[in-house]
């Protein structure tokens, strides 16, 4: 891996991606895990405990956007258009969801609290699911002509690979956000959490073994050069450190380290993925050579050197404010007349 500007934005565009999953991915999960609660206040006490931090969490995958579409625009171009109807449906399950935040609470009702409950769940559970098959459509391969444009339809991206790393990803994100649940609730709910974080590792410790040979089928391409990848390794190694680390934690009711483990799986599954499509960013699956790479579908260099010095600047700005929000609201959530 030769590290020019290209190069330092495929990184780029990589950690915002890994920054969402992530931050944003605990959030998904705990609004899967809420359509399964009966209990009205305990719907309520799961967007609490993401109600300081949901919408900056949401801010790493605008910024993924953003900077997807000023370091590649062909790749910005080729995938918004073949996803086109799948990110309208992700945006409509996004608005809901933080539609349902806002407005849970504003009304003393049974029933205005049980259809946006459903609201906040479902627009949770599609959107995770959608994350998963767009990046499942990834790693497959899109039909990309010698023009860079997309030639497929919206059912062909509803492909059997991509929908199994869709499942993939919500077991993913379950497990996740049982953890961080787990880790900002108390008593029976926290017990409760405890399983549903316990249940999600199970899911991905089952589906990550057929899902990679699935990958190993559906993609070769991907596995061709990773035997004289080090760096390869270097993400492998994490997960299999991170992935029995998860249950550990659990067991031992460490939720802080059970999240930051399952934060840790999430992160290296990332980069291995990422190390394995380097130098492309998006393969196309009618002839290789028209796959879109970090070179072919770049800006031009002055563009590139021009955004990192703004990101530079502007993406450790970020950062610190992220953790200063996450400290402020650390701790416990409890029930309360005030918020969310």
């Amino acid at each position: 891996m030769m590290l020019d500007l290209n190069t330092i934005w495929f990184l780029l565009v990589g950690v915002l991606i890994v920054g969402y999953a992530i931050l944003d991915g605990f959030d998904l999960g705990a609004g899967v895990i809420s359509l399964f609660l009966r209990d009205p206040r305990e719907k309520r006490l799961c967007m609490k405990a993401i109600a300081p931090v949901w919408d900056g969490n949401e801010v790493w995958l605008l910024t993924a956007g953003g900077a997807l579409f000023a370091a590649f625009p062909p790749v910005y171009a080729a995938v918004f258009s073949g996803f086109y109807i799948a990110f309208v449906l992700l945006l409509v399950a996004l608005i809901f969801r933080a539609v349902s935040l806002e407005f849970y609470g504003k009304v003393d009702s049974v029933r205005w609290h049980y259809a946006w409950g459903w609201a906040f769940g479902l627009g949770s559970l599609v959107a995770a699911i959608l994350f998963g098959v767009a990046f499942g459509n990834i790693l497959r391969g899109l039909p990309i002509d010698s023009k860079g444009e997309f030639t497929g339809t919206f059912l062909g991206l509803l492909n059997p690979y991509a929908l199994s790393v869709g499942v993939l990803g919500l077991a993913m994100f379950i497990m996740h956000g049982g953890a961080y649940l787990a880790l900002k609730t108390d008593g029976e709910l926290r017990e409760r959490m405890h399983s549903w974080a316990m249940g999600g590792w199970a899911a991905l410790a089952v589906l990550y073994i057929p899902v990679t040979f699935f990958t190993l089928t559906t993609s070769p391409f991907l596995f061709e050069k990773l035997s004289r990848n080090m760096l390869f390794y270097l993400a492998l190694i994490p997960l299999l450190v991170s992935i029995p680390c998860v249950p550990a934690a659990l067991t031992g009711r460490r939720y802080g380290r059970a999240f930051v483990a399952s934060a840790a799986t999430i992160a290296s599954m990332i980069a291995m993925a990422g190390i394995s499509l380097y130098p492309m960013l998006v393969p196309s699956r009618l002839y290789p050579s028209f796959s879109l790479t970090i070179y072919n579908a770049s800006s031009t260099p002055l563009t590139l050197k021009v955004m990192f010095i703004i990101a530079a600047v502007g993406v450790p700005v970020m950062l610190v404010y992220t953790a200063y929000v996450y400290r402020v609201f650390r701790g416990i959530v409890r029930h309360s007349d005030e918020g969310y």
